[in-house]
């Protein structure tokens, strides 16, 4: 059985980072818990660790130390192999991955950089430290500097050396090749291996390319100035400042990183005002060489600019920096979560995960927890690719996810708002915001207002709504978007970021309306645990339900738990269990359970039940203990909404669960409502369920 996986290279530079995350992604969507190692790290500078491991640790949440997951430093290494201490190099490696691996249902093994050693050495080190662990092997490859036959002949040698030695590799990743050769690198290199051996190829992607204004800062060692808070900004080129600027203007290309002598307050000035301006491209930032910087006065009007890029400062020569930051590589390190978001869309879009799912993994994990769900709604999500409204475009968080959303691919989005404005927060917020990939509407000014009001006005004229006052609702931003589901022109809507429920849900109500087989909206929340994900009905939406909307909204919650791939036992919840407790709320809460039992006499509920009793095996079987539900909840129903939304949030903040939702129910197409309070996580994991939703229309 597969306990583990070594990812290997025959070269520096291959792009191992991408792959490292995308396969942590993917295995930890097939199993809880997943062990990351490095043999050999790059790090000799104390107090400074190993950047993959930080990344990895980081973004993925593992529950271990830097210190347990690395044996030695590259000086250490090399160290003990001049003193012909092999045996106990190995012997140290060993014991440091068993003790992580019996933590874990499996291992993510990373080798090395081939950071200054020979070549044929590090190979040979990576191939005996995978044969001693007997980890098969992923061998990753970069196509750059390489015709087609020097690529993939070198593929088949780095294959063959690991070959050889009997380690067994499961895949092979060509990475960082032309997009054209794609399809003719992968038939190259499958020729010559067995049938069974994983091929994939990945482009060159220049957002991984590109270094970000931190990266630049660390090489060239760097002052920062001003825009701190930017420093993940990524520079595509660089522009020398050395002519007046009405000529210098002319140069500018979005996503350019200027450099000049710090005394051309000019071309920093004008660089800075053609950042904001609407006529010319977006800067990353600026370099100042000479060690020079501008004059207190200068300094005094730059620092009271509401946008300002990153400013740095270097003692060099303009010439000297120019030519170390042409020279300089990028890397995918921890707080940049655009590289981390883009490698891991990347990974999935050219890999075939399945198959290397099912060549890795040879066991099968029992249960679902929250990363293998936000895994499989994301996936599910990709399938059927849909248009989601945000009718927020102001909001600093909905741009944010927006700008995450875009980098993942997966979903078409439109903004509600003005673009100057929308364009200027992006700057502010550091976002390598590609306005290309974004429509952005203002309801304001917008060619579709007469259309929209007079569409408004037919469907609510009945009740009194008059042409004046549908073309004045019209501008607001949830009537607006919300017209867009209704017309068809977007599969579905996320607000109330900025916005009360009612305002987000009333307009839906209107016009979009429930479903035919509906009386009652409603709304739950999916509810991450640690080792479990459970679904929450209603949180939000209803007050005080009768059993008879009661009941509704289990039967609801029952069809969202399926159709998100959570077999539904529901538990009926109350202040007693079974038929211990009277009184009028847990009458109706048995009732409710009876209408339950008629309705859909195959879904197993149980109700009324204490929380504790539907979440708890042994509490479960000591209370109801021939319940099919009792202990095993998956779907739990609120009696009213002040138990529910108290208890859901109690639930999140105690135990850290990643709350998803609400998500509403019973509309005839989605409309989700957001917490004022939201984060950038809940926006974009909120339009993910809106698109599936979507997929079911």
């Amino acid at each position: 059985m597969n306990k583990g996986i070594y990812i290997a290279t025959s070269e520096p530079d291959s792009g191992k980072s991408l792959v490292a995350l995308g396969l942590m992604r993917m295995l930890l969507s097939k199993t809880a818990k997943v062990g990351y190692f490095r043999p050999i790290i790059d790090s000799d500078f104390k107090g400074k660790d190993d950047n993959h491991i930080n990344t990895i640790l980081s973004h993925f949440d593992l529950n271990f130390t830097h210190e347990e997951a690395y044996a030695f430093t590259r000086s250490e290494f090399i160290d003990k192999r001049n003193a012909d201490k092999d045996g106990e190099i190995l012997d140290t490696i060993i014991e440091k991955y068993k003790t992580l691996e019996e933590r874990n249902d499996f291992m993510l093994v990373e080798g090395t950089d081939f950071s200054g050693e020979g070549t044929a050495i590090e190979l040979d080190a990576n191939i005996l430290i995978a044969q001693n662990l007997g980890l098969p092997t992923l061998i990753v490859s970069s196509g750059v500097g390489k015709s087609l036959d020097e690529f993939i002949n070198g593929l088949h040698l780095a294959y063959d050396s690991f070959d050889e030695k009997g380690v067994k590799v499961s895949a092979v990743i060509a990475n960082k090749v032309q997009e054209e050769n794609l399809e003719t690198i992968i038939k190259g290199v499958e020729q010559n291996l067995p049938k069974d051996t994983v091929v994939n190829a990945i482009p060159l992607i220049s957002g991984l390319k590109n270094p970000t204004i931190k990266e630049i800062a660390k090489s060239i060692d760097a002052k920062v100035l001003f825009g701190e808070d930017m420093l993940n900004n990524q520079s595509s080129s660089f522009k020398v400042g050395a002519m007046q600027l009405r000529n210098y203007l002319t140069y500018l290309e979005d996503g350019c990183l200027i450099i000049t002598p710090g005394d051309r307050a000019e071309i920093i000035l004008g660089a800075l005002q053609a950042n904001i301006s609407s006529n010319y491209p977006r800067i990353s930032g600026i370099v100042l060489t000479g060690g020079l910087v501008p004059e207190n006065s200068i300094i005094k009007l730059i620092d009271g600019l509401q946008f300002v890029a990153p400013i740095l400062s270097v003692q060099q020569g303009t010439f000297e920096v120019a030519n170390k930051i042409g020279n300089m590589r990028s890397h995918i390190y921890a707080d940049n979560e655009e590289k981390i978001l883009l490698s891991l869309n990347m990974f999935e879009k050219y890999c075939d995960v399945d198959r290397l799912s099912d060549k890795l993994i040879t066991f099968k994990h029992n249960g679902m927890t929250p990363r293998m769900f936000q895994y499989n709604l994301l996936k599910r999500a990709k399938t059927q690719r849909k248009h989601i409204v945000l009718p927020e475009g102001n909001d600093d968080r909905i741009i944010a996810a927006t700008s995450r959303l875009a980098l993942m691919d997966f979903v078409d989005i439109t903004l509600l708002g003005q673009k100057d404005k929308i364009k200027e927060a992006s700057s502010r917020l550091g976002l390598n915001f590609d306005f290309n990939t974004i429509n952005i509407i203002d309801p304001l000014d917008s060619v579709y207002i007469e259309d929209f009001a007079q569409t408004l006005y037919e469907q609510r004229k009945h009740k009194g709504m008059t042409i004046d006052i549908a073309q004045d609702l019209i501008r607001d931003v949830s009537y607006f978007g919300t017209m867009m589901v209704y017309k068809g022109m977007a599969d579905g809507m996320v607000s109330g970021a900025a916005h009360t429920t009612q305002h987000t849900i009333k307009p839906a109500l209107q016009f979009v309306k429930m479903k035919p087989e509906v009386s009652v909206v409603s709304s739950v929340f999916f509810m991450c645990l640690e080792n479990r994900v459970s679904v929450f009905g209603d949180c939000a939406i209803n007050p005080n339900p009768n059993a008879d909307q009661l009941a509704e909204i289990a039967l609801s919650s029952a069809e969202s738990s399926q159709a998100f791939g959570i077999e539904p036992r529901i538990a009926m919840l109350s202040y007693s269990s079974g038929s211990s407790g009277k009184g009028e709320d847990v009458e109706k809460v048995r009732k409710a359970t009876e209408l339950v039992k008629q309705k859909r006499s195959e879904l197993n509920v149980e109700g009324p039940i204490q929380y504790d009793a539907a979440v708890d095996m042994a509490v479960g079987q000591s209370k109801l203990p021939k319940s099919k539900v009792a202990g095993q909840a998956t779907v739990l129903i609120f009696p009213d909404l002040n138990t529910g939304n108290n208890t859901y949030k109690a639930v999140q903040r105690e135990t850290g669960a990643v709350a998803i939702g609400p998500m509403l129910q019973g509309l005839n197409k989605p409309v989700n409502d957001l917490s004022r309070g939201c984060t950038v996580d809940d926006i974009f994991n909120t339009v993910v369920i809106t698109a599936i939703q979507a997929q079911d229309i």
